[in-house]
This record gives C-alpha cells, sequence and structure tokens, in this order.
C-alpha cells in the first residue's frame, strides 16, 4: 500500500506550564502522531531565528517529519504559550502574539507539493493574523482532501472566519463546546447533538463531522450515517494535546481504508491514553494501544 502524504499547516510553539516548558501546537501535535503511525508528513509553519526555533525543527526532524517548509523569521520569535490546568487537569492558554507563525508565508512550490498530497490539516488559530490567513485561503484552493480542526480560543478568531474555513473543509472537528457555538453562528435552533451535526454539515456542504465529548468519548458523521464511541475510562493526567492525537488517528484510519466504527474507536483510544499521560505527545506502540482497546 502507498504510503499516506499529509500536510499539516499552523503553530508550532512552547507550551510554558508552570514547572517546565514542552514543544507544542495543534499541527505539530497532529504530525508527530501521524507519523508515528507511518504517515508521510509535511509542516508548513514559521519559527523564530533563535534557540527555541531551532530545538521545535530538530525535534521535528528527530521524530521524522519533513521541516523544509517550516519557515525561519528574523523578525519574530518563535511562538509560546502559558498554560494553566485547572484542578481536573484541564488546560486554558495565554498565547503570546506576534509570533513567527503569525506570519507563515507564501512559497511558490506549495501549489505543487498540495496536488500530490493526500491530506491537508488546518486549524483556526493561525488565522488570527492576516498573513498566515492569506497564506492558508490561497492553500486550500488546491489542496486534494482538507481536514479543519476547529480550535477555538479566544479572543484570536471571528464568526466570519470559522464559517469561511468551513466552507472548505472535506471534514471539520470540533468539541461539543465548539459545535454548539458555530451552529448556534449558522442559526440552529437544534439542542440534540445529532440534529446540530446534521445541521451544521448542512449548512456547511460538509461529507464528515466529528465530535469530540470529553470523557464520554466521541460521535462521528460520516456520508450521512452517526458512528459512536462512548469513551474509556481513565485518571486524566493532562488533556493537552489529546484532542490531536484523537485528530491524527481518526485520519489516519479513515484514509488507510477501515472504516469509519475502526476510526472513532481507535481514535478515541489514543485520545484517551494521551490524556491520561503527561504532556502533548507520549510515544505509543501498536501493541500498546491493541492492549489498551482489548484489555
Amino acid at each position: 500500500m502507498e504510503k499516506i502524504k499529509a500536510i499539516c499547516f499552523g503553530e508550532v510553539l512552547f507550551d510554558n506550564f508552570p514547572t517546565h516548558s514542552k514543544i507544542g501546537g495543534a499541527p505539530l501535535n497532529v504530525s508527530l502522531r501521524l507519523q508515528s503511525y507511518g504517515v508521510d508528513v509535511n509542516m508548513i509553519s514559521s519559527v523564530g531565528d533563535d534557540v527555541g526555533g531551532n530545538k521545535i525543527i530538530k525535534y521535528l526532524k528527530s521524530s521524522g517529519v519533513k521541516t523544509d517548509e517550516v519557515q525561519v523569521s528574523s523578525s519574530y520569535g518563535t511562538g509560546q504559550v502559558n498554560v494553566v490546568l485547572n484542578d481536573k487537569g484541564v488546560a486554558s492558554y495565554d498565547i503570546a502574539y506576534p509570533v513567527a507563525w503569525d506570519k507563515i508565508l507564501p512559497r511558490n512550490h506549495y501549489e505543487s507539493i498540495l496536488k500530490e498530497t493526500d491530506v491537508f490539516i488546518y486549524g483556526s488559530l493561525a488565522c488570527r493574523d492576516k498573513t498566515s490567513r492569506t497564506t492558508l485561503l490561497h492553500l486550500l484552493k488546491f489542496a486534494q482532501y482538507k481536514v479543519f480542526d476547529v480550535n477555538l480560543r479566544a479572543p484570536h478568531y471571528t464568526r466570519e472566519l470559522l464559517l469561511e474555513l468551513m466552507q472548505h473543509a472535506n471534514f471539520v472537528k470540533f468539541n461539543d463546546d465548539e459545535l454548539y457555538e458555530v451552529a448556534e453562528y449558522l442559526g440552529s435552533k437544534y439542542n440534540s447533538m445529532e440534529q446540530t451535526i446534521v445541521f451544521v454539515a448542512k449548512e456547511t456542504q460538509t461529507d464528515t463531522i466529528c465530535v469530540t465529548k470529553g470523557a464520554y468519548g466521541a460521535v462521528l458523521y460520516h456520508q450521512n450515517i452517526f458512528y459512536y464511541n462512548s469513551g474509556y475510562r481513565i485518571k486524566v493526567l493532562d488533556t493537552v494535546g489529546s484532542g490531536d492525537s484523537f485528530l491524527a488517528s481518526v485520519i489516519y484510519k479513515l484514509f488507510n481504508g477501515e472504516g469509519p466504527q475502526a476510526a472513532i474507536d481507535f481514535g478515541c483510544a489514543v485520545g484517551a491514553m494521551v490524556a491520561k499521560s503527561e504532556g502533548a505527545n507520549p510515544i505509543f506502540t501498536r501493541q500498546r494501544i491493541n492492549k489498551f482497546m482489548n484489555p
């Protein structure tokens, strides 16, 4: 079977916790998890010409993610986020602005790379600055299969922006709060999750919608059919990166032709395993994931 090719676009940064710093950013987390499954992954982003930027590029390279398209900015520093965890391990974020990943510039050869790529994954946070937003909207014209990872980080988004990004997507991933917020923008009057998902899919002409429900698993709406996983009972250590690994795992299984139910089951398992581990990118073997799914 031919290797799946993916490009992740957007923020790469340092998550600064009270006691330590970790390399992160949703697109970076997604790229690492995809790479761990043998996907050929390229990252389009930007770092500062500084110690942090060098560290991120080295880290991606050592993980097998291609870094040729990670730009190095001499005008802006590498992204920094201060993360505060509440007593349940749920994170809130203070995201420095402007930083290098706000200024991702277009490059002439992006069109040709995108035409040869199976899946293009992007989020809303990278669009808070006009420079990266303009680059992304240009790239969306050429991408084959587009996955929009809705990451609502107030105040870094607008209603208009979210709706525009959704119009381009073949696949949209929300958490439950984000689903209802966006549905309200679209004029939804529904309370039930299923009705809300169908409404959003129709309004935005999206074929596949996935909604994570924290401890209660996730729901996947794919080609007019619902698929469910009710989650795994775990002790949460921290939720950082859990949704990113979930998304990467679902995409991988769908593109591997294993079907929507297998995709959501696998995604929920890996997401849960990340939430009960420290940091966004713990390494898991296939055997360990299988054992977790089938104890």
